[in-house]
C-alpha cells in the first residue's frame, strides 16, 4: 500500500478515536479453532454526492481566485442581486490548509463585502483562534480561508434557493479547486448539501468526516445557529468538531 494512503488511512481512524488497530500473524490466521479476532480494515469516509455535482467546473491551469472575481462581475445570475449591496466573495489565506465554508453573507457582510465580519464572525474567530490555543497550535483567522455558499446576501437573511445555490456553487467549487486545502468545515446545512448532497440535518453528520471530492470535509453548526441562548449542548459539540479539523489538519 501507498505510504502516503496509510497516512491517510491512520490519521482518519485516529479522529474516530481509534488508538490501536490490530492484524493477526499468519501463525494466527492459520489456526482456525481460535477465537475469531476483530480485524479493522481501513475505510475511507463516503463519497458525496454533491447536488449540484453536474455542473462544470473549470479546472484549466491559470485560473485563479481574481480570475473568479473577475468572471462574477457586477453579477445578476440570479434573483439576490436585486437587493444585495456588495458582493462577498472569500478572505483569508489563498494558500491555506483548511477552509470554512458558511451559508451566505448576513447585513455586515454584505455592507463591508466581507464574509463572517458580524455577530456570527466574531464567534467564528473565537472558535479558531481559542480552540487552536487551548490545542497548543499557532493559529489566527487570517491562516484560514473563509467563504460561503452564495456570494449576496439572500433578503431577510433565509435560506438560499436551490437555484441560487446551484448558480453561485460554480464559483464556489472553482475556489476550493483553486485552493486545494487539506480539509474543509462545512458551517450549517446550507454548506453540508452544496459540498456534500446530504439531506439529513446538521445535528446527524456533524463530527463526521465526508469528501468533497477528494478533500476531507468536516460539517459542525454554523456560528450563528451557536449564538442562540438554548443551543449550549450544540456549542460544546461544535468546538469538539473544530478539534478534530484542526488536529487532522496542522498535526
Amino acid at each position: 500500500m501507498d505510504r502516503e494512503l496509510l497516512r491517510q488511512y491512520l490519521l482518519f481512524y485516529k479522529d474516530l478515536g481509534v488508538d490501536f488497530l490490530y492484524r493477526r500473524s499468519k501463525a494466527e490466521a492459520s489456526h482456525t479453532d481460535e477465537p475469531t479476532r476483530k480485524v479493522i480494515t481501513p475505510l475511507l469516509p463516503p463519497e458525496p454526492v454533491s447536488l449540484f455535482s453536474g455542473l462544470s467546473v473549470p479546472t484549466e491551469c491559470g485560473d485563479s481566485l481574481l480570475k473568479i472575481l473577475e468572471d462574477i462581475g457586477d453579477c445578476k445570475r440570479c434573483r439576490l442581486h436585486e437587493r444585495r449591496t456588495k458582493i462577498v466573495f472569500g478572505a483569508g489565506n489563498e494558500k491555506a490548509k483548511l477552509v470554512f465554508v458558511g451559508e451566505g453573507p448576513g447585513a455586515e457582510e454584505d455592507e463591508k463585502g466581507l464574509p463572517f465580519v458580524g455577530r456570527a464572525g466574531q464567534l467564528l474567530t473565537q472558535m479558531i483562534e481559542g480552540t487552536a490555543r487551548k490545542e497548543g497550535l499557532s493559529l489566527s483567522r487570517e491562516d484560514v480561508y473563509i467563504c460561503n455558499v452564495v456570494k449576496c446576501r439572500p433578503p431577510d437573511n433565509r435560506t438560499p434557493l436551490p437555484d441560487e445555490m446551484e448558480i453561485c456553487s460554480q464559483f464556489l467549487f472553482r475556489q476550493l479547486a483553486i485552493i486545494r486545502p487539506k480539509a474543509i468545515c462545512a458551517l450549517g446545512a446550507t454548506a453540508a448539501k452544496a459540498l456534500l448532497g446530504r439531506r439529513e440535518g446538521v445535528t446527524r453528520s456533524r463530527g463526521n468526516w465526508f469528501r468533497w471530492r477528494d478533500i476531507p470535509v468536516m460539517v459542525t453548526y454554523h456560528p450563528s445557529y451557536l449564538l442562540r441562548p438554548y443551543n449550549q449542548s450544540a456549542k460544546r459539540e461544535a468546538w469538539e468538531d473544530l478539534k478534530k479539523v484542526l488536529h487532522y489538519v496542522y498535526d
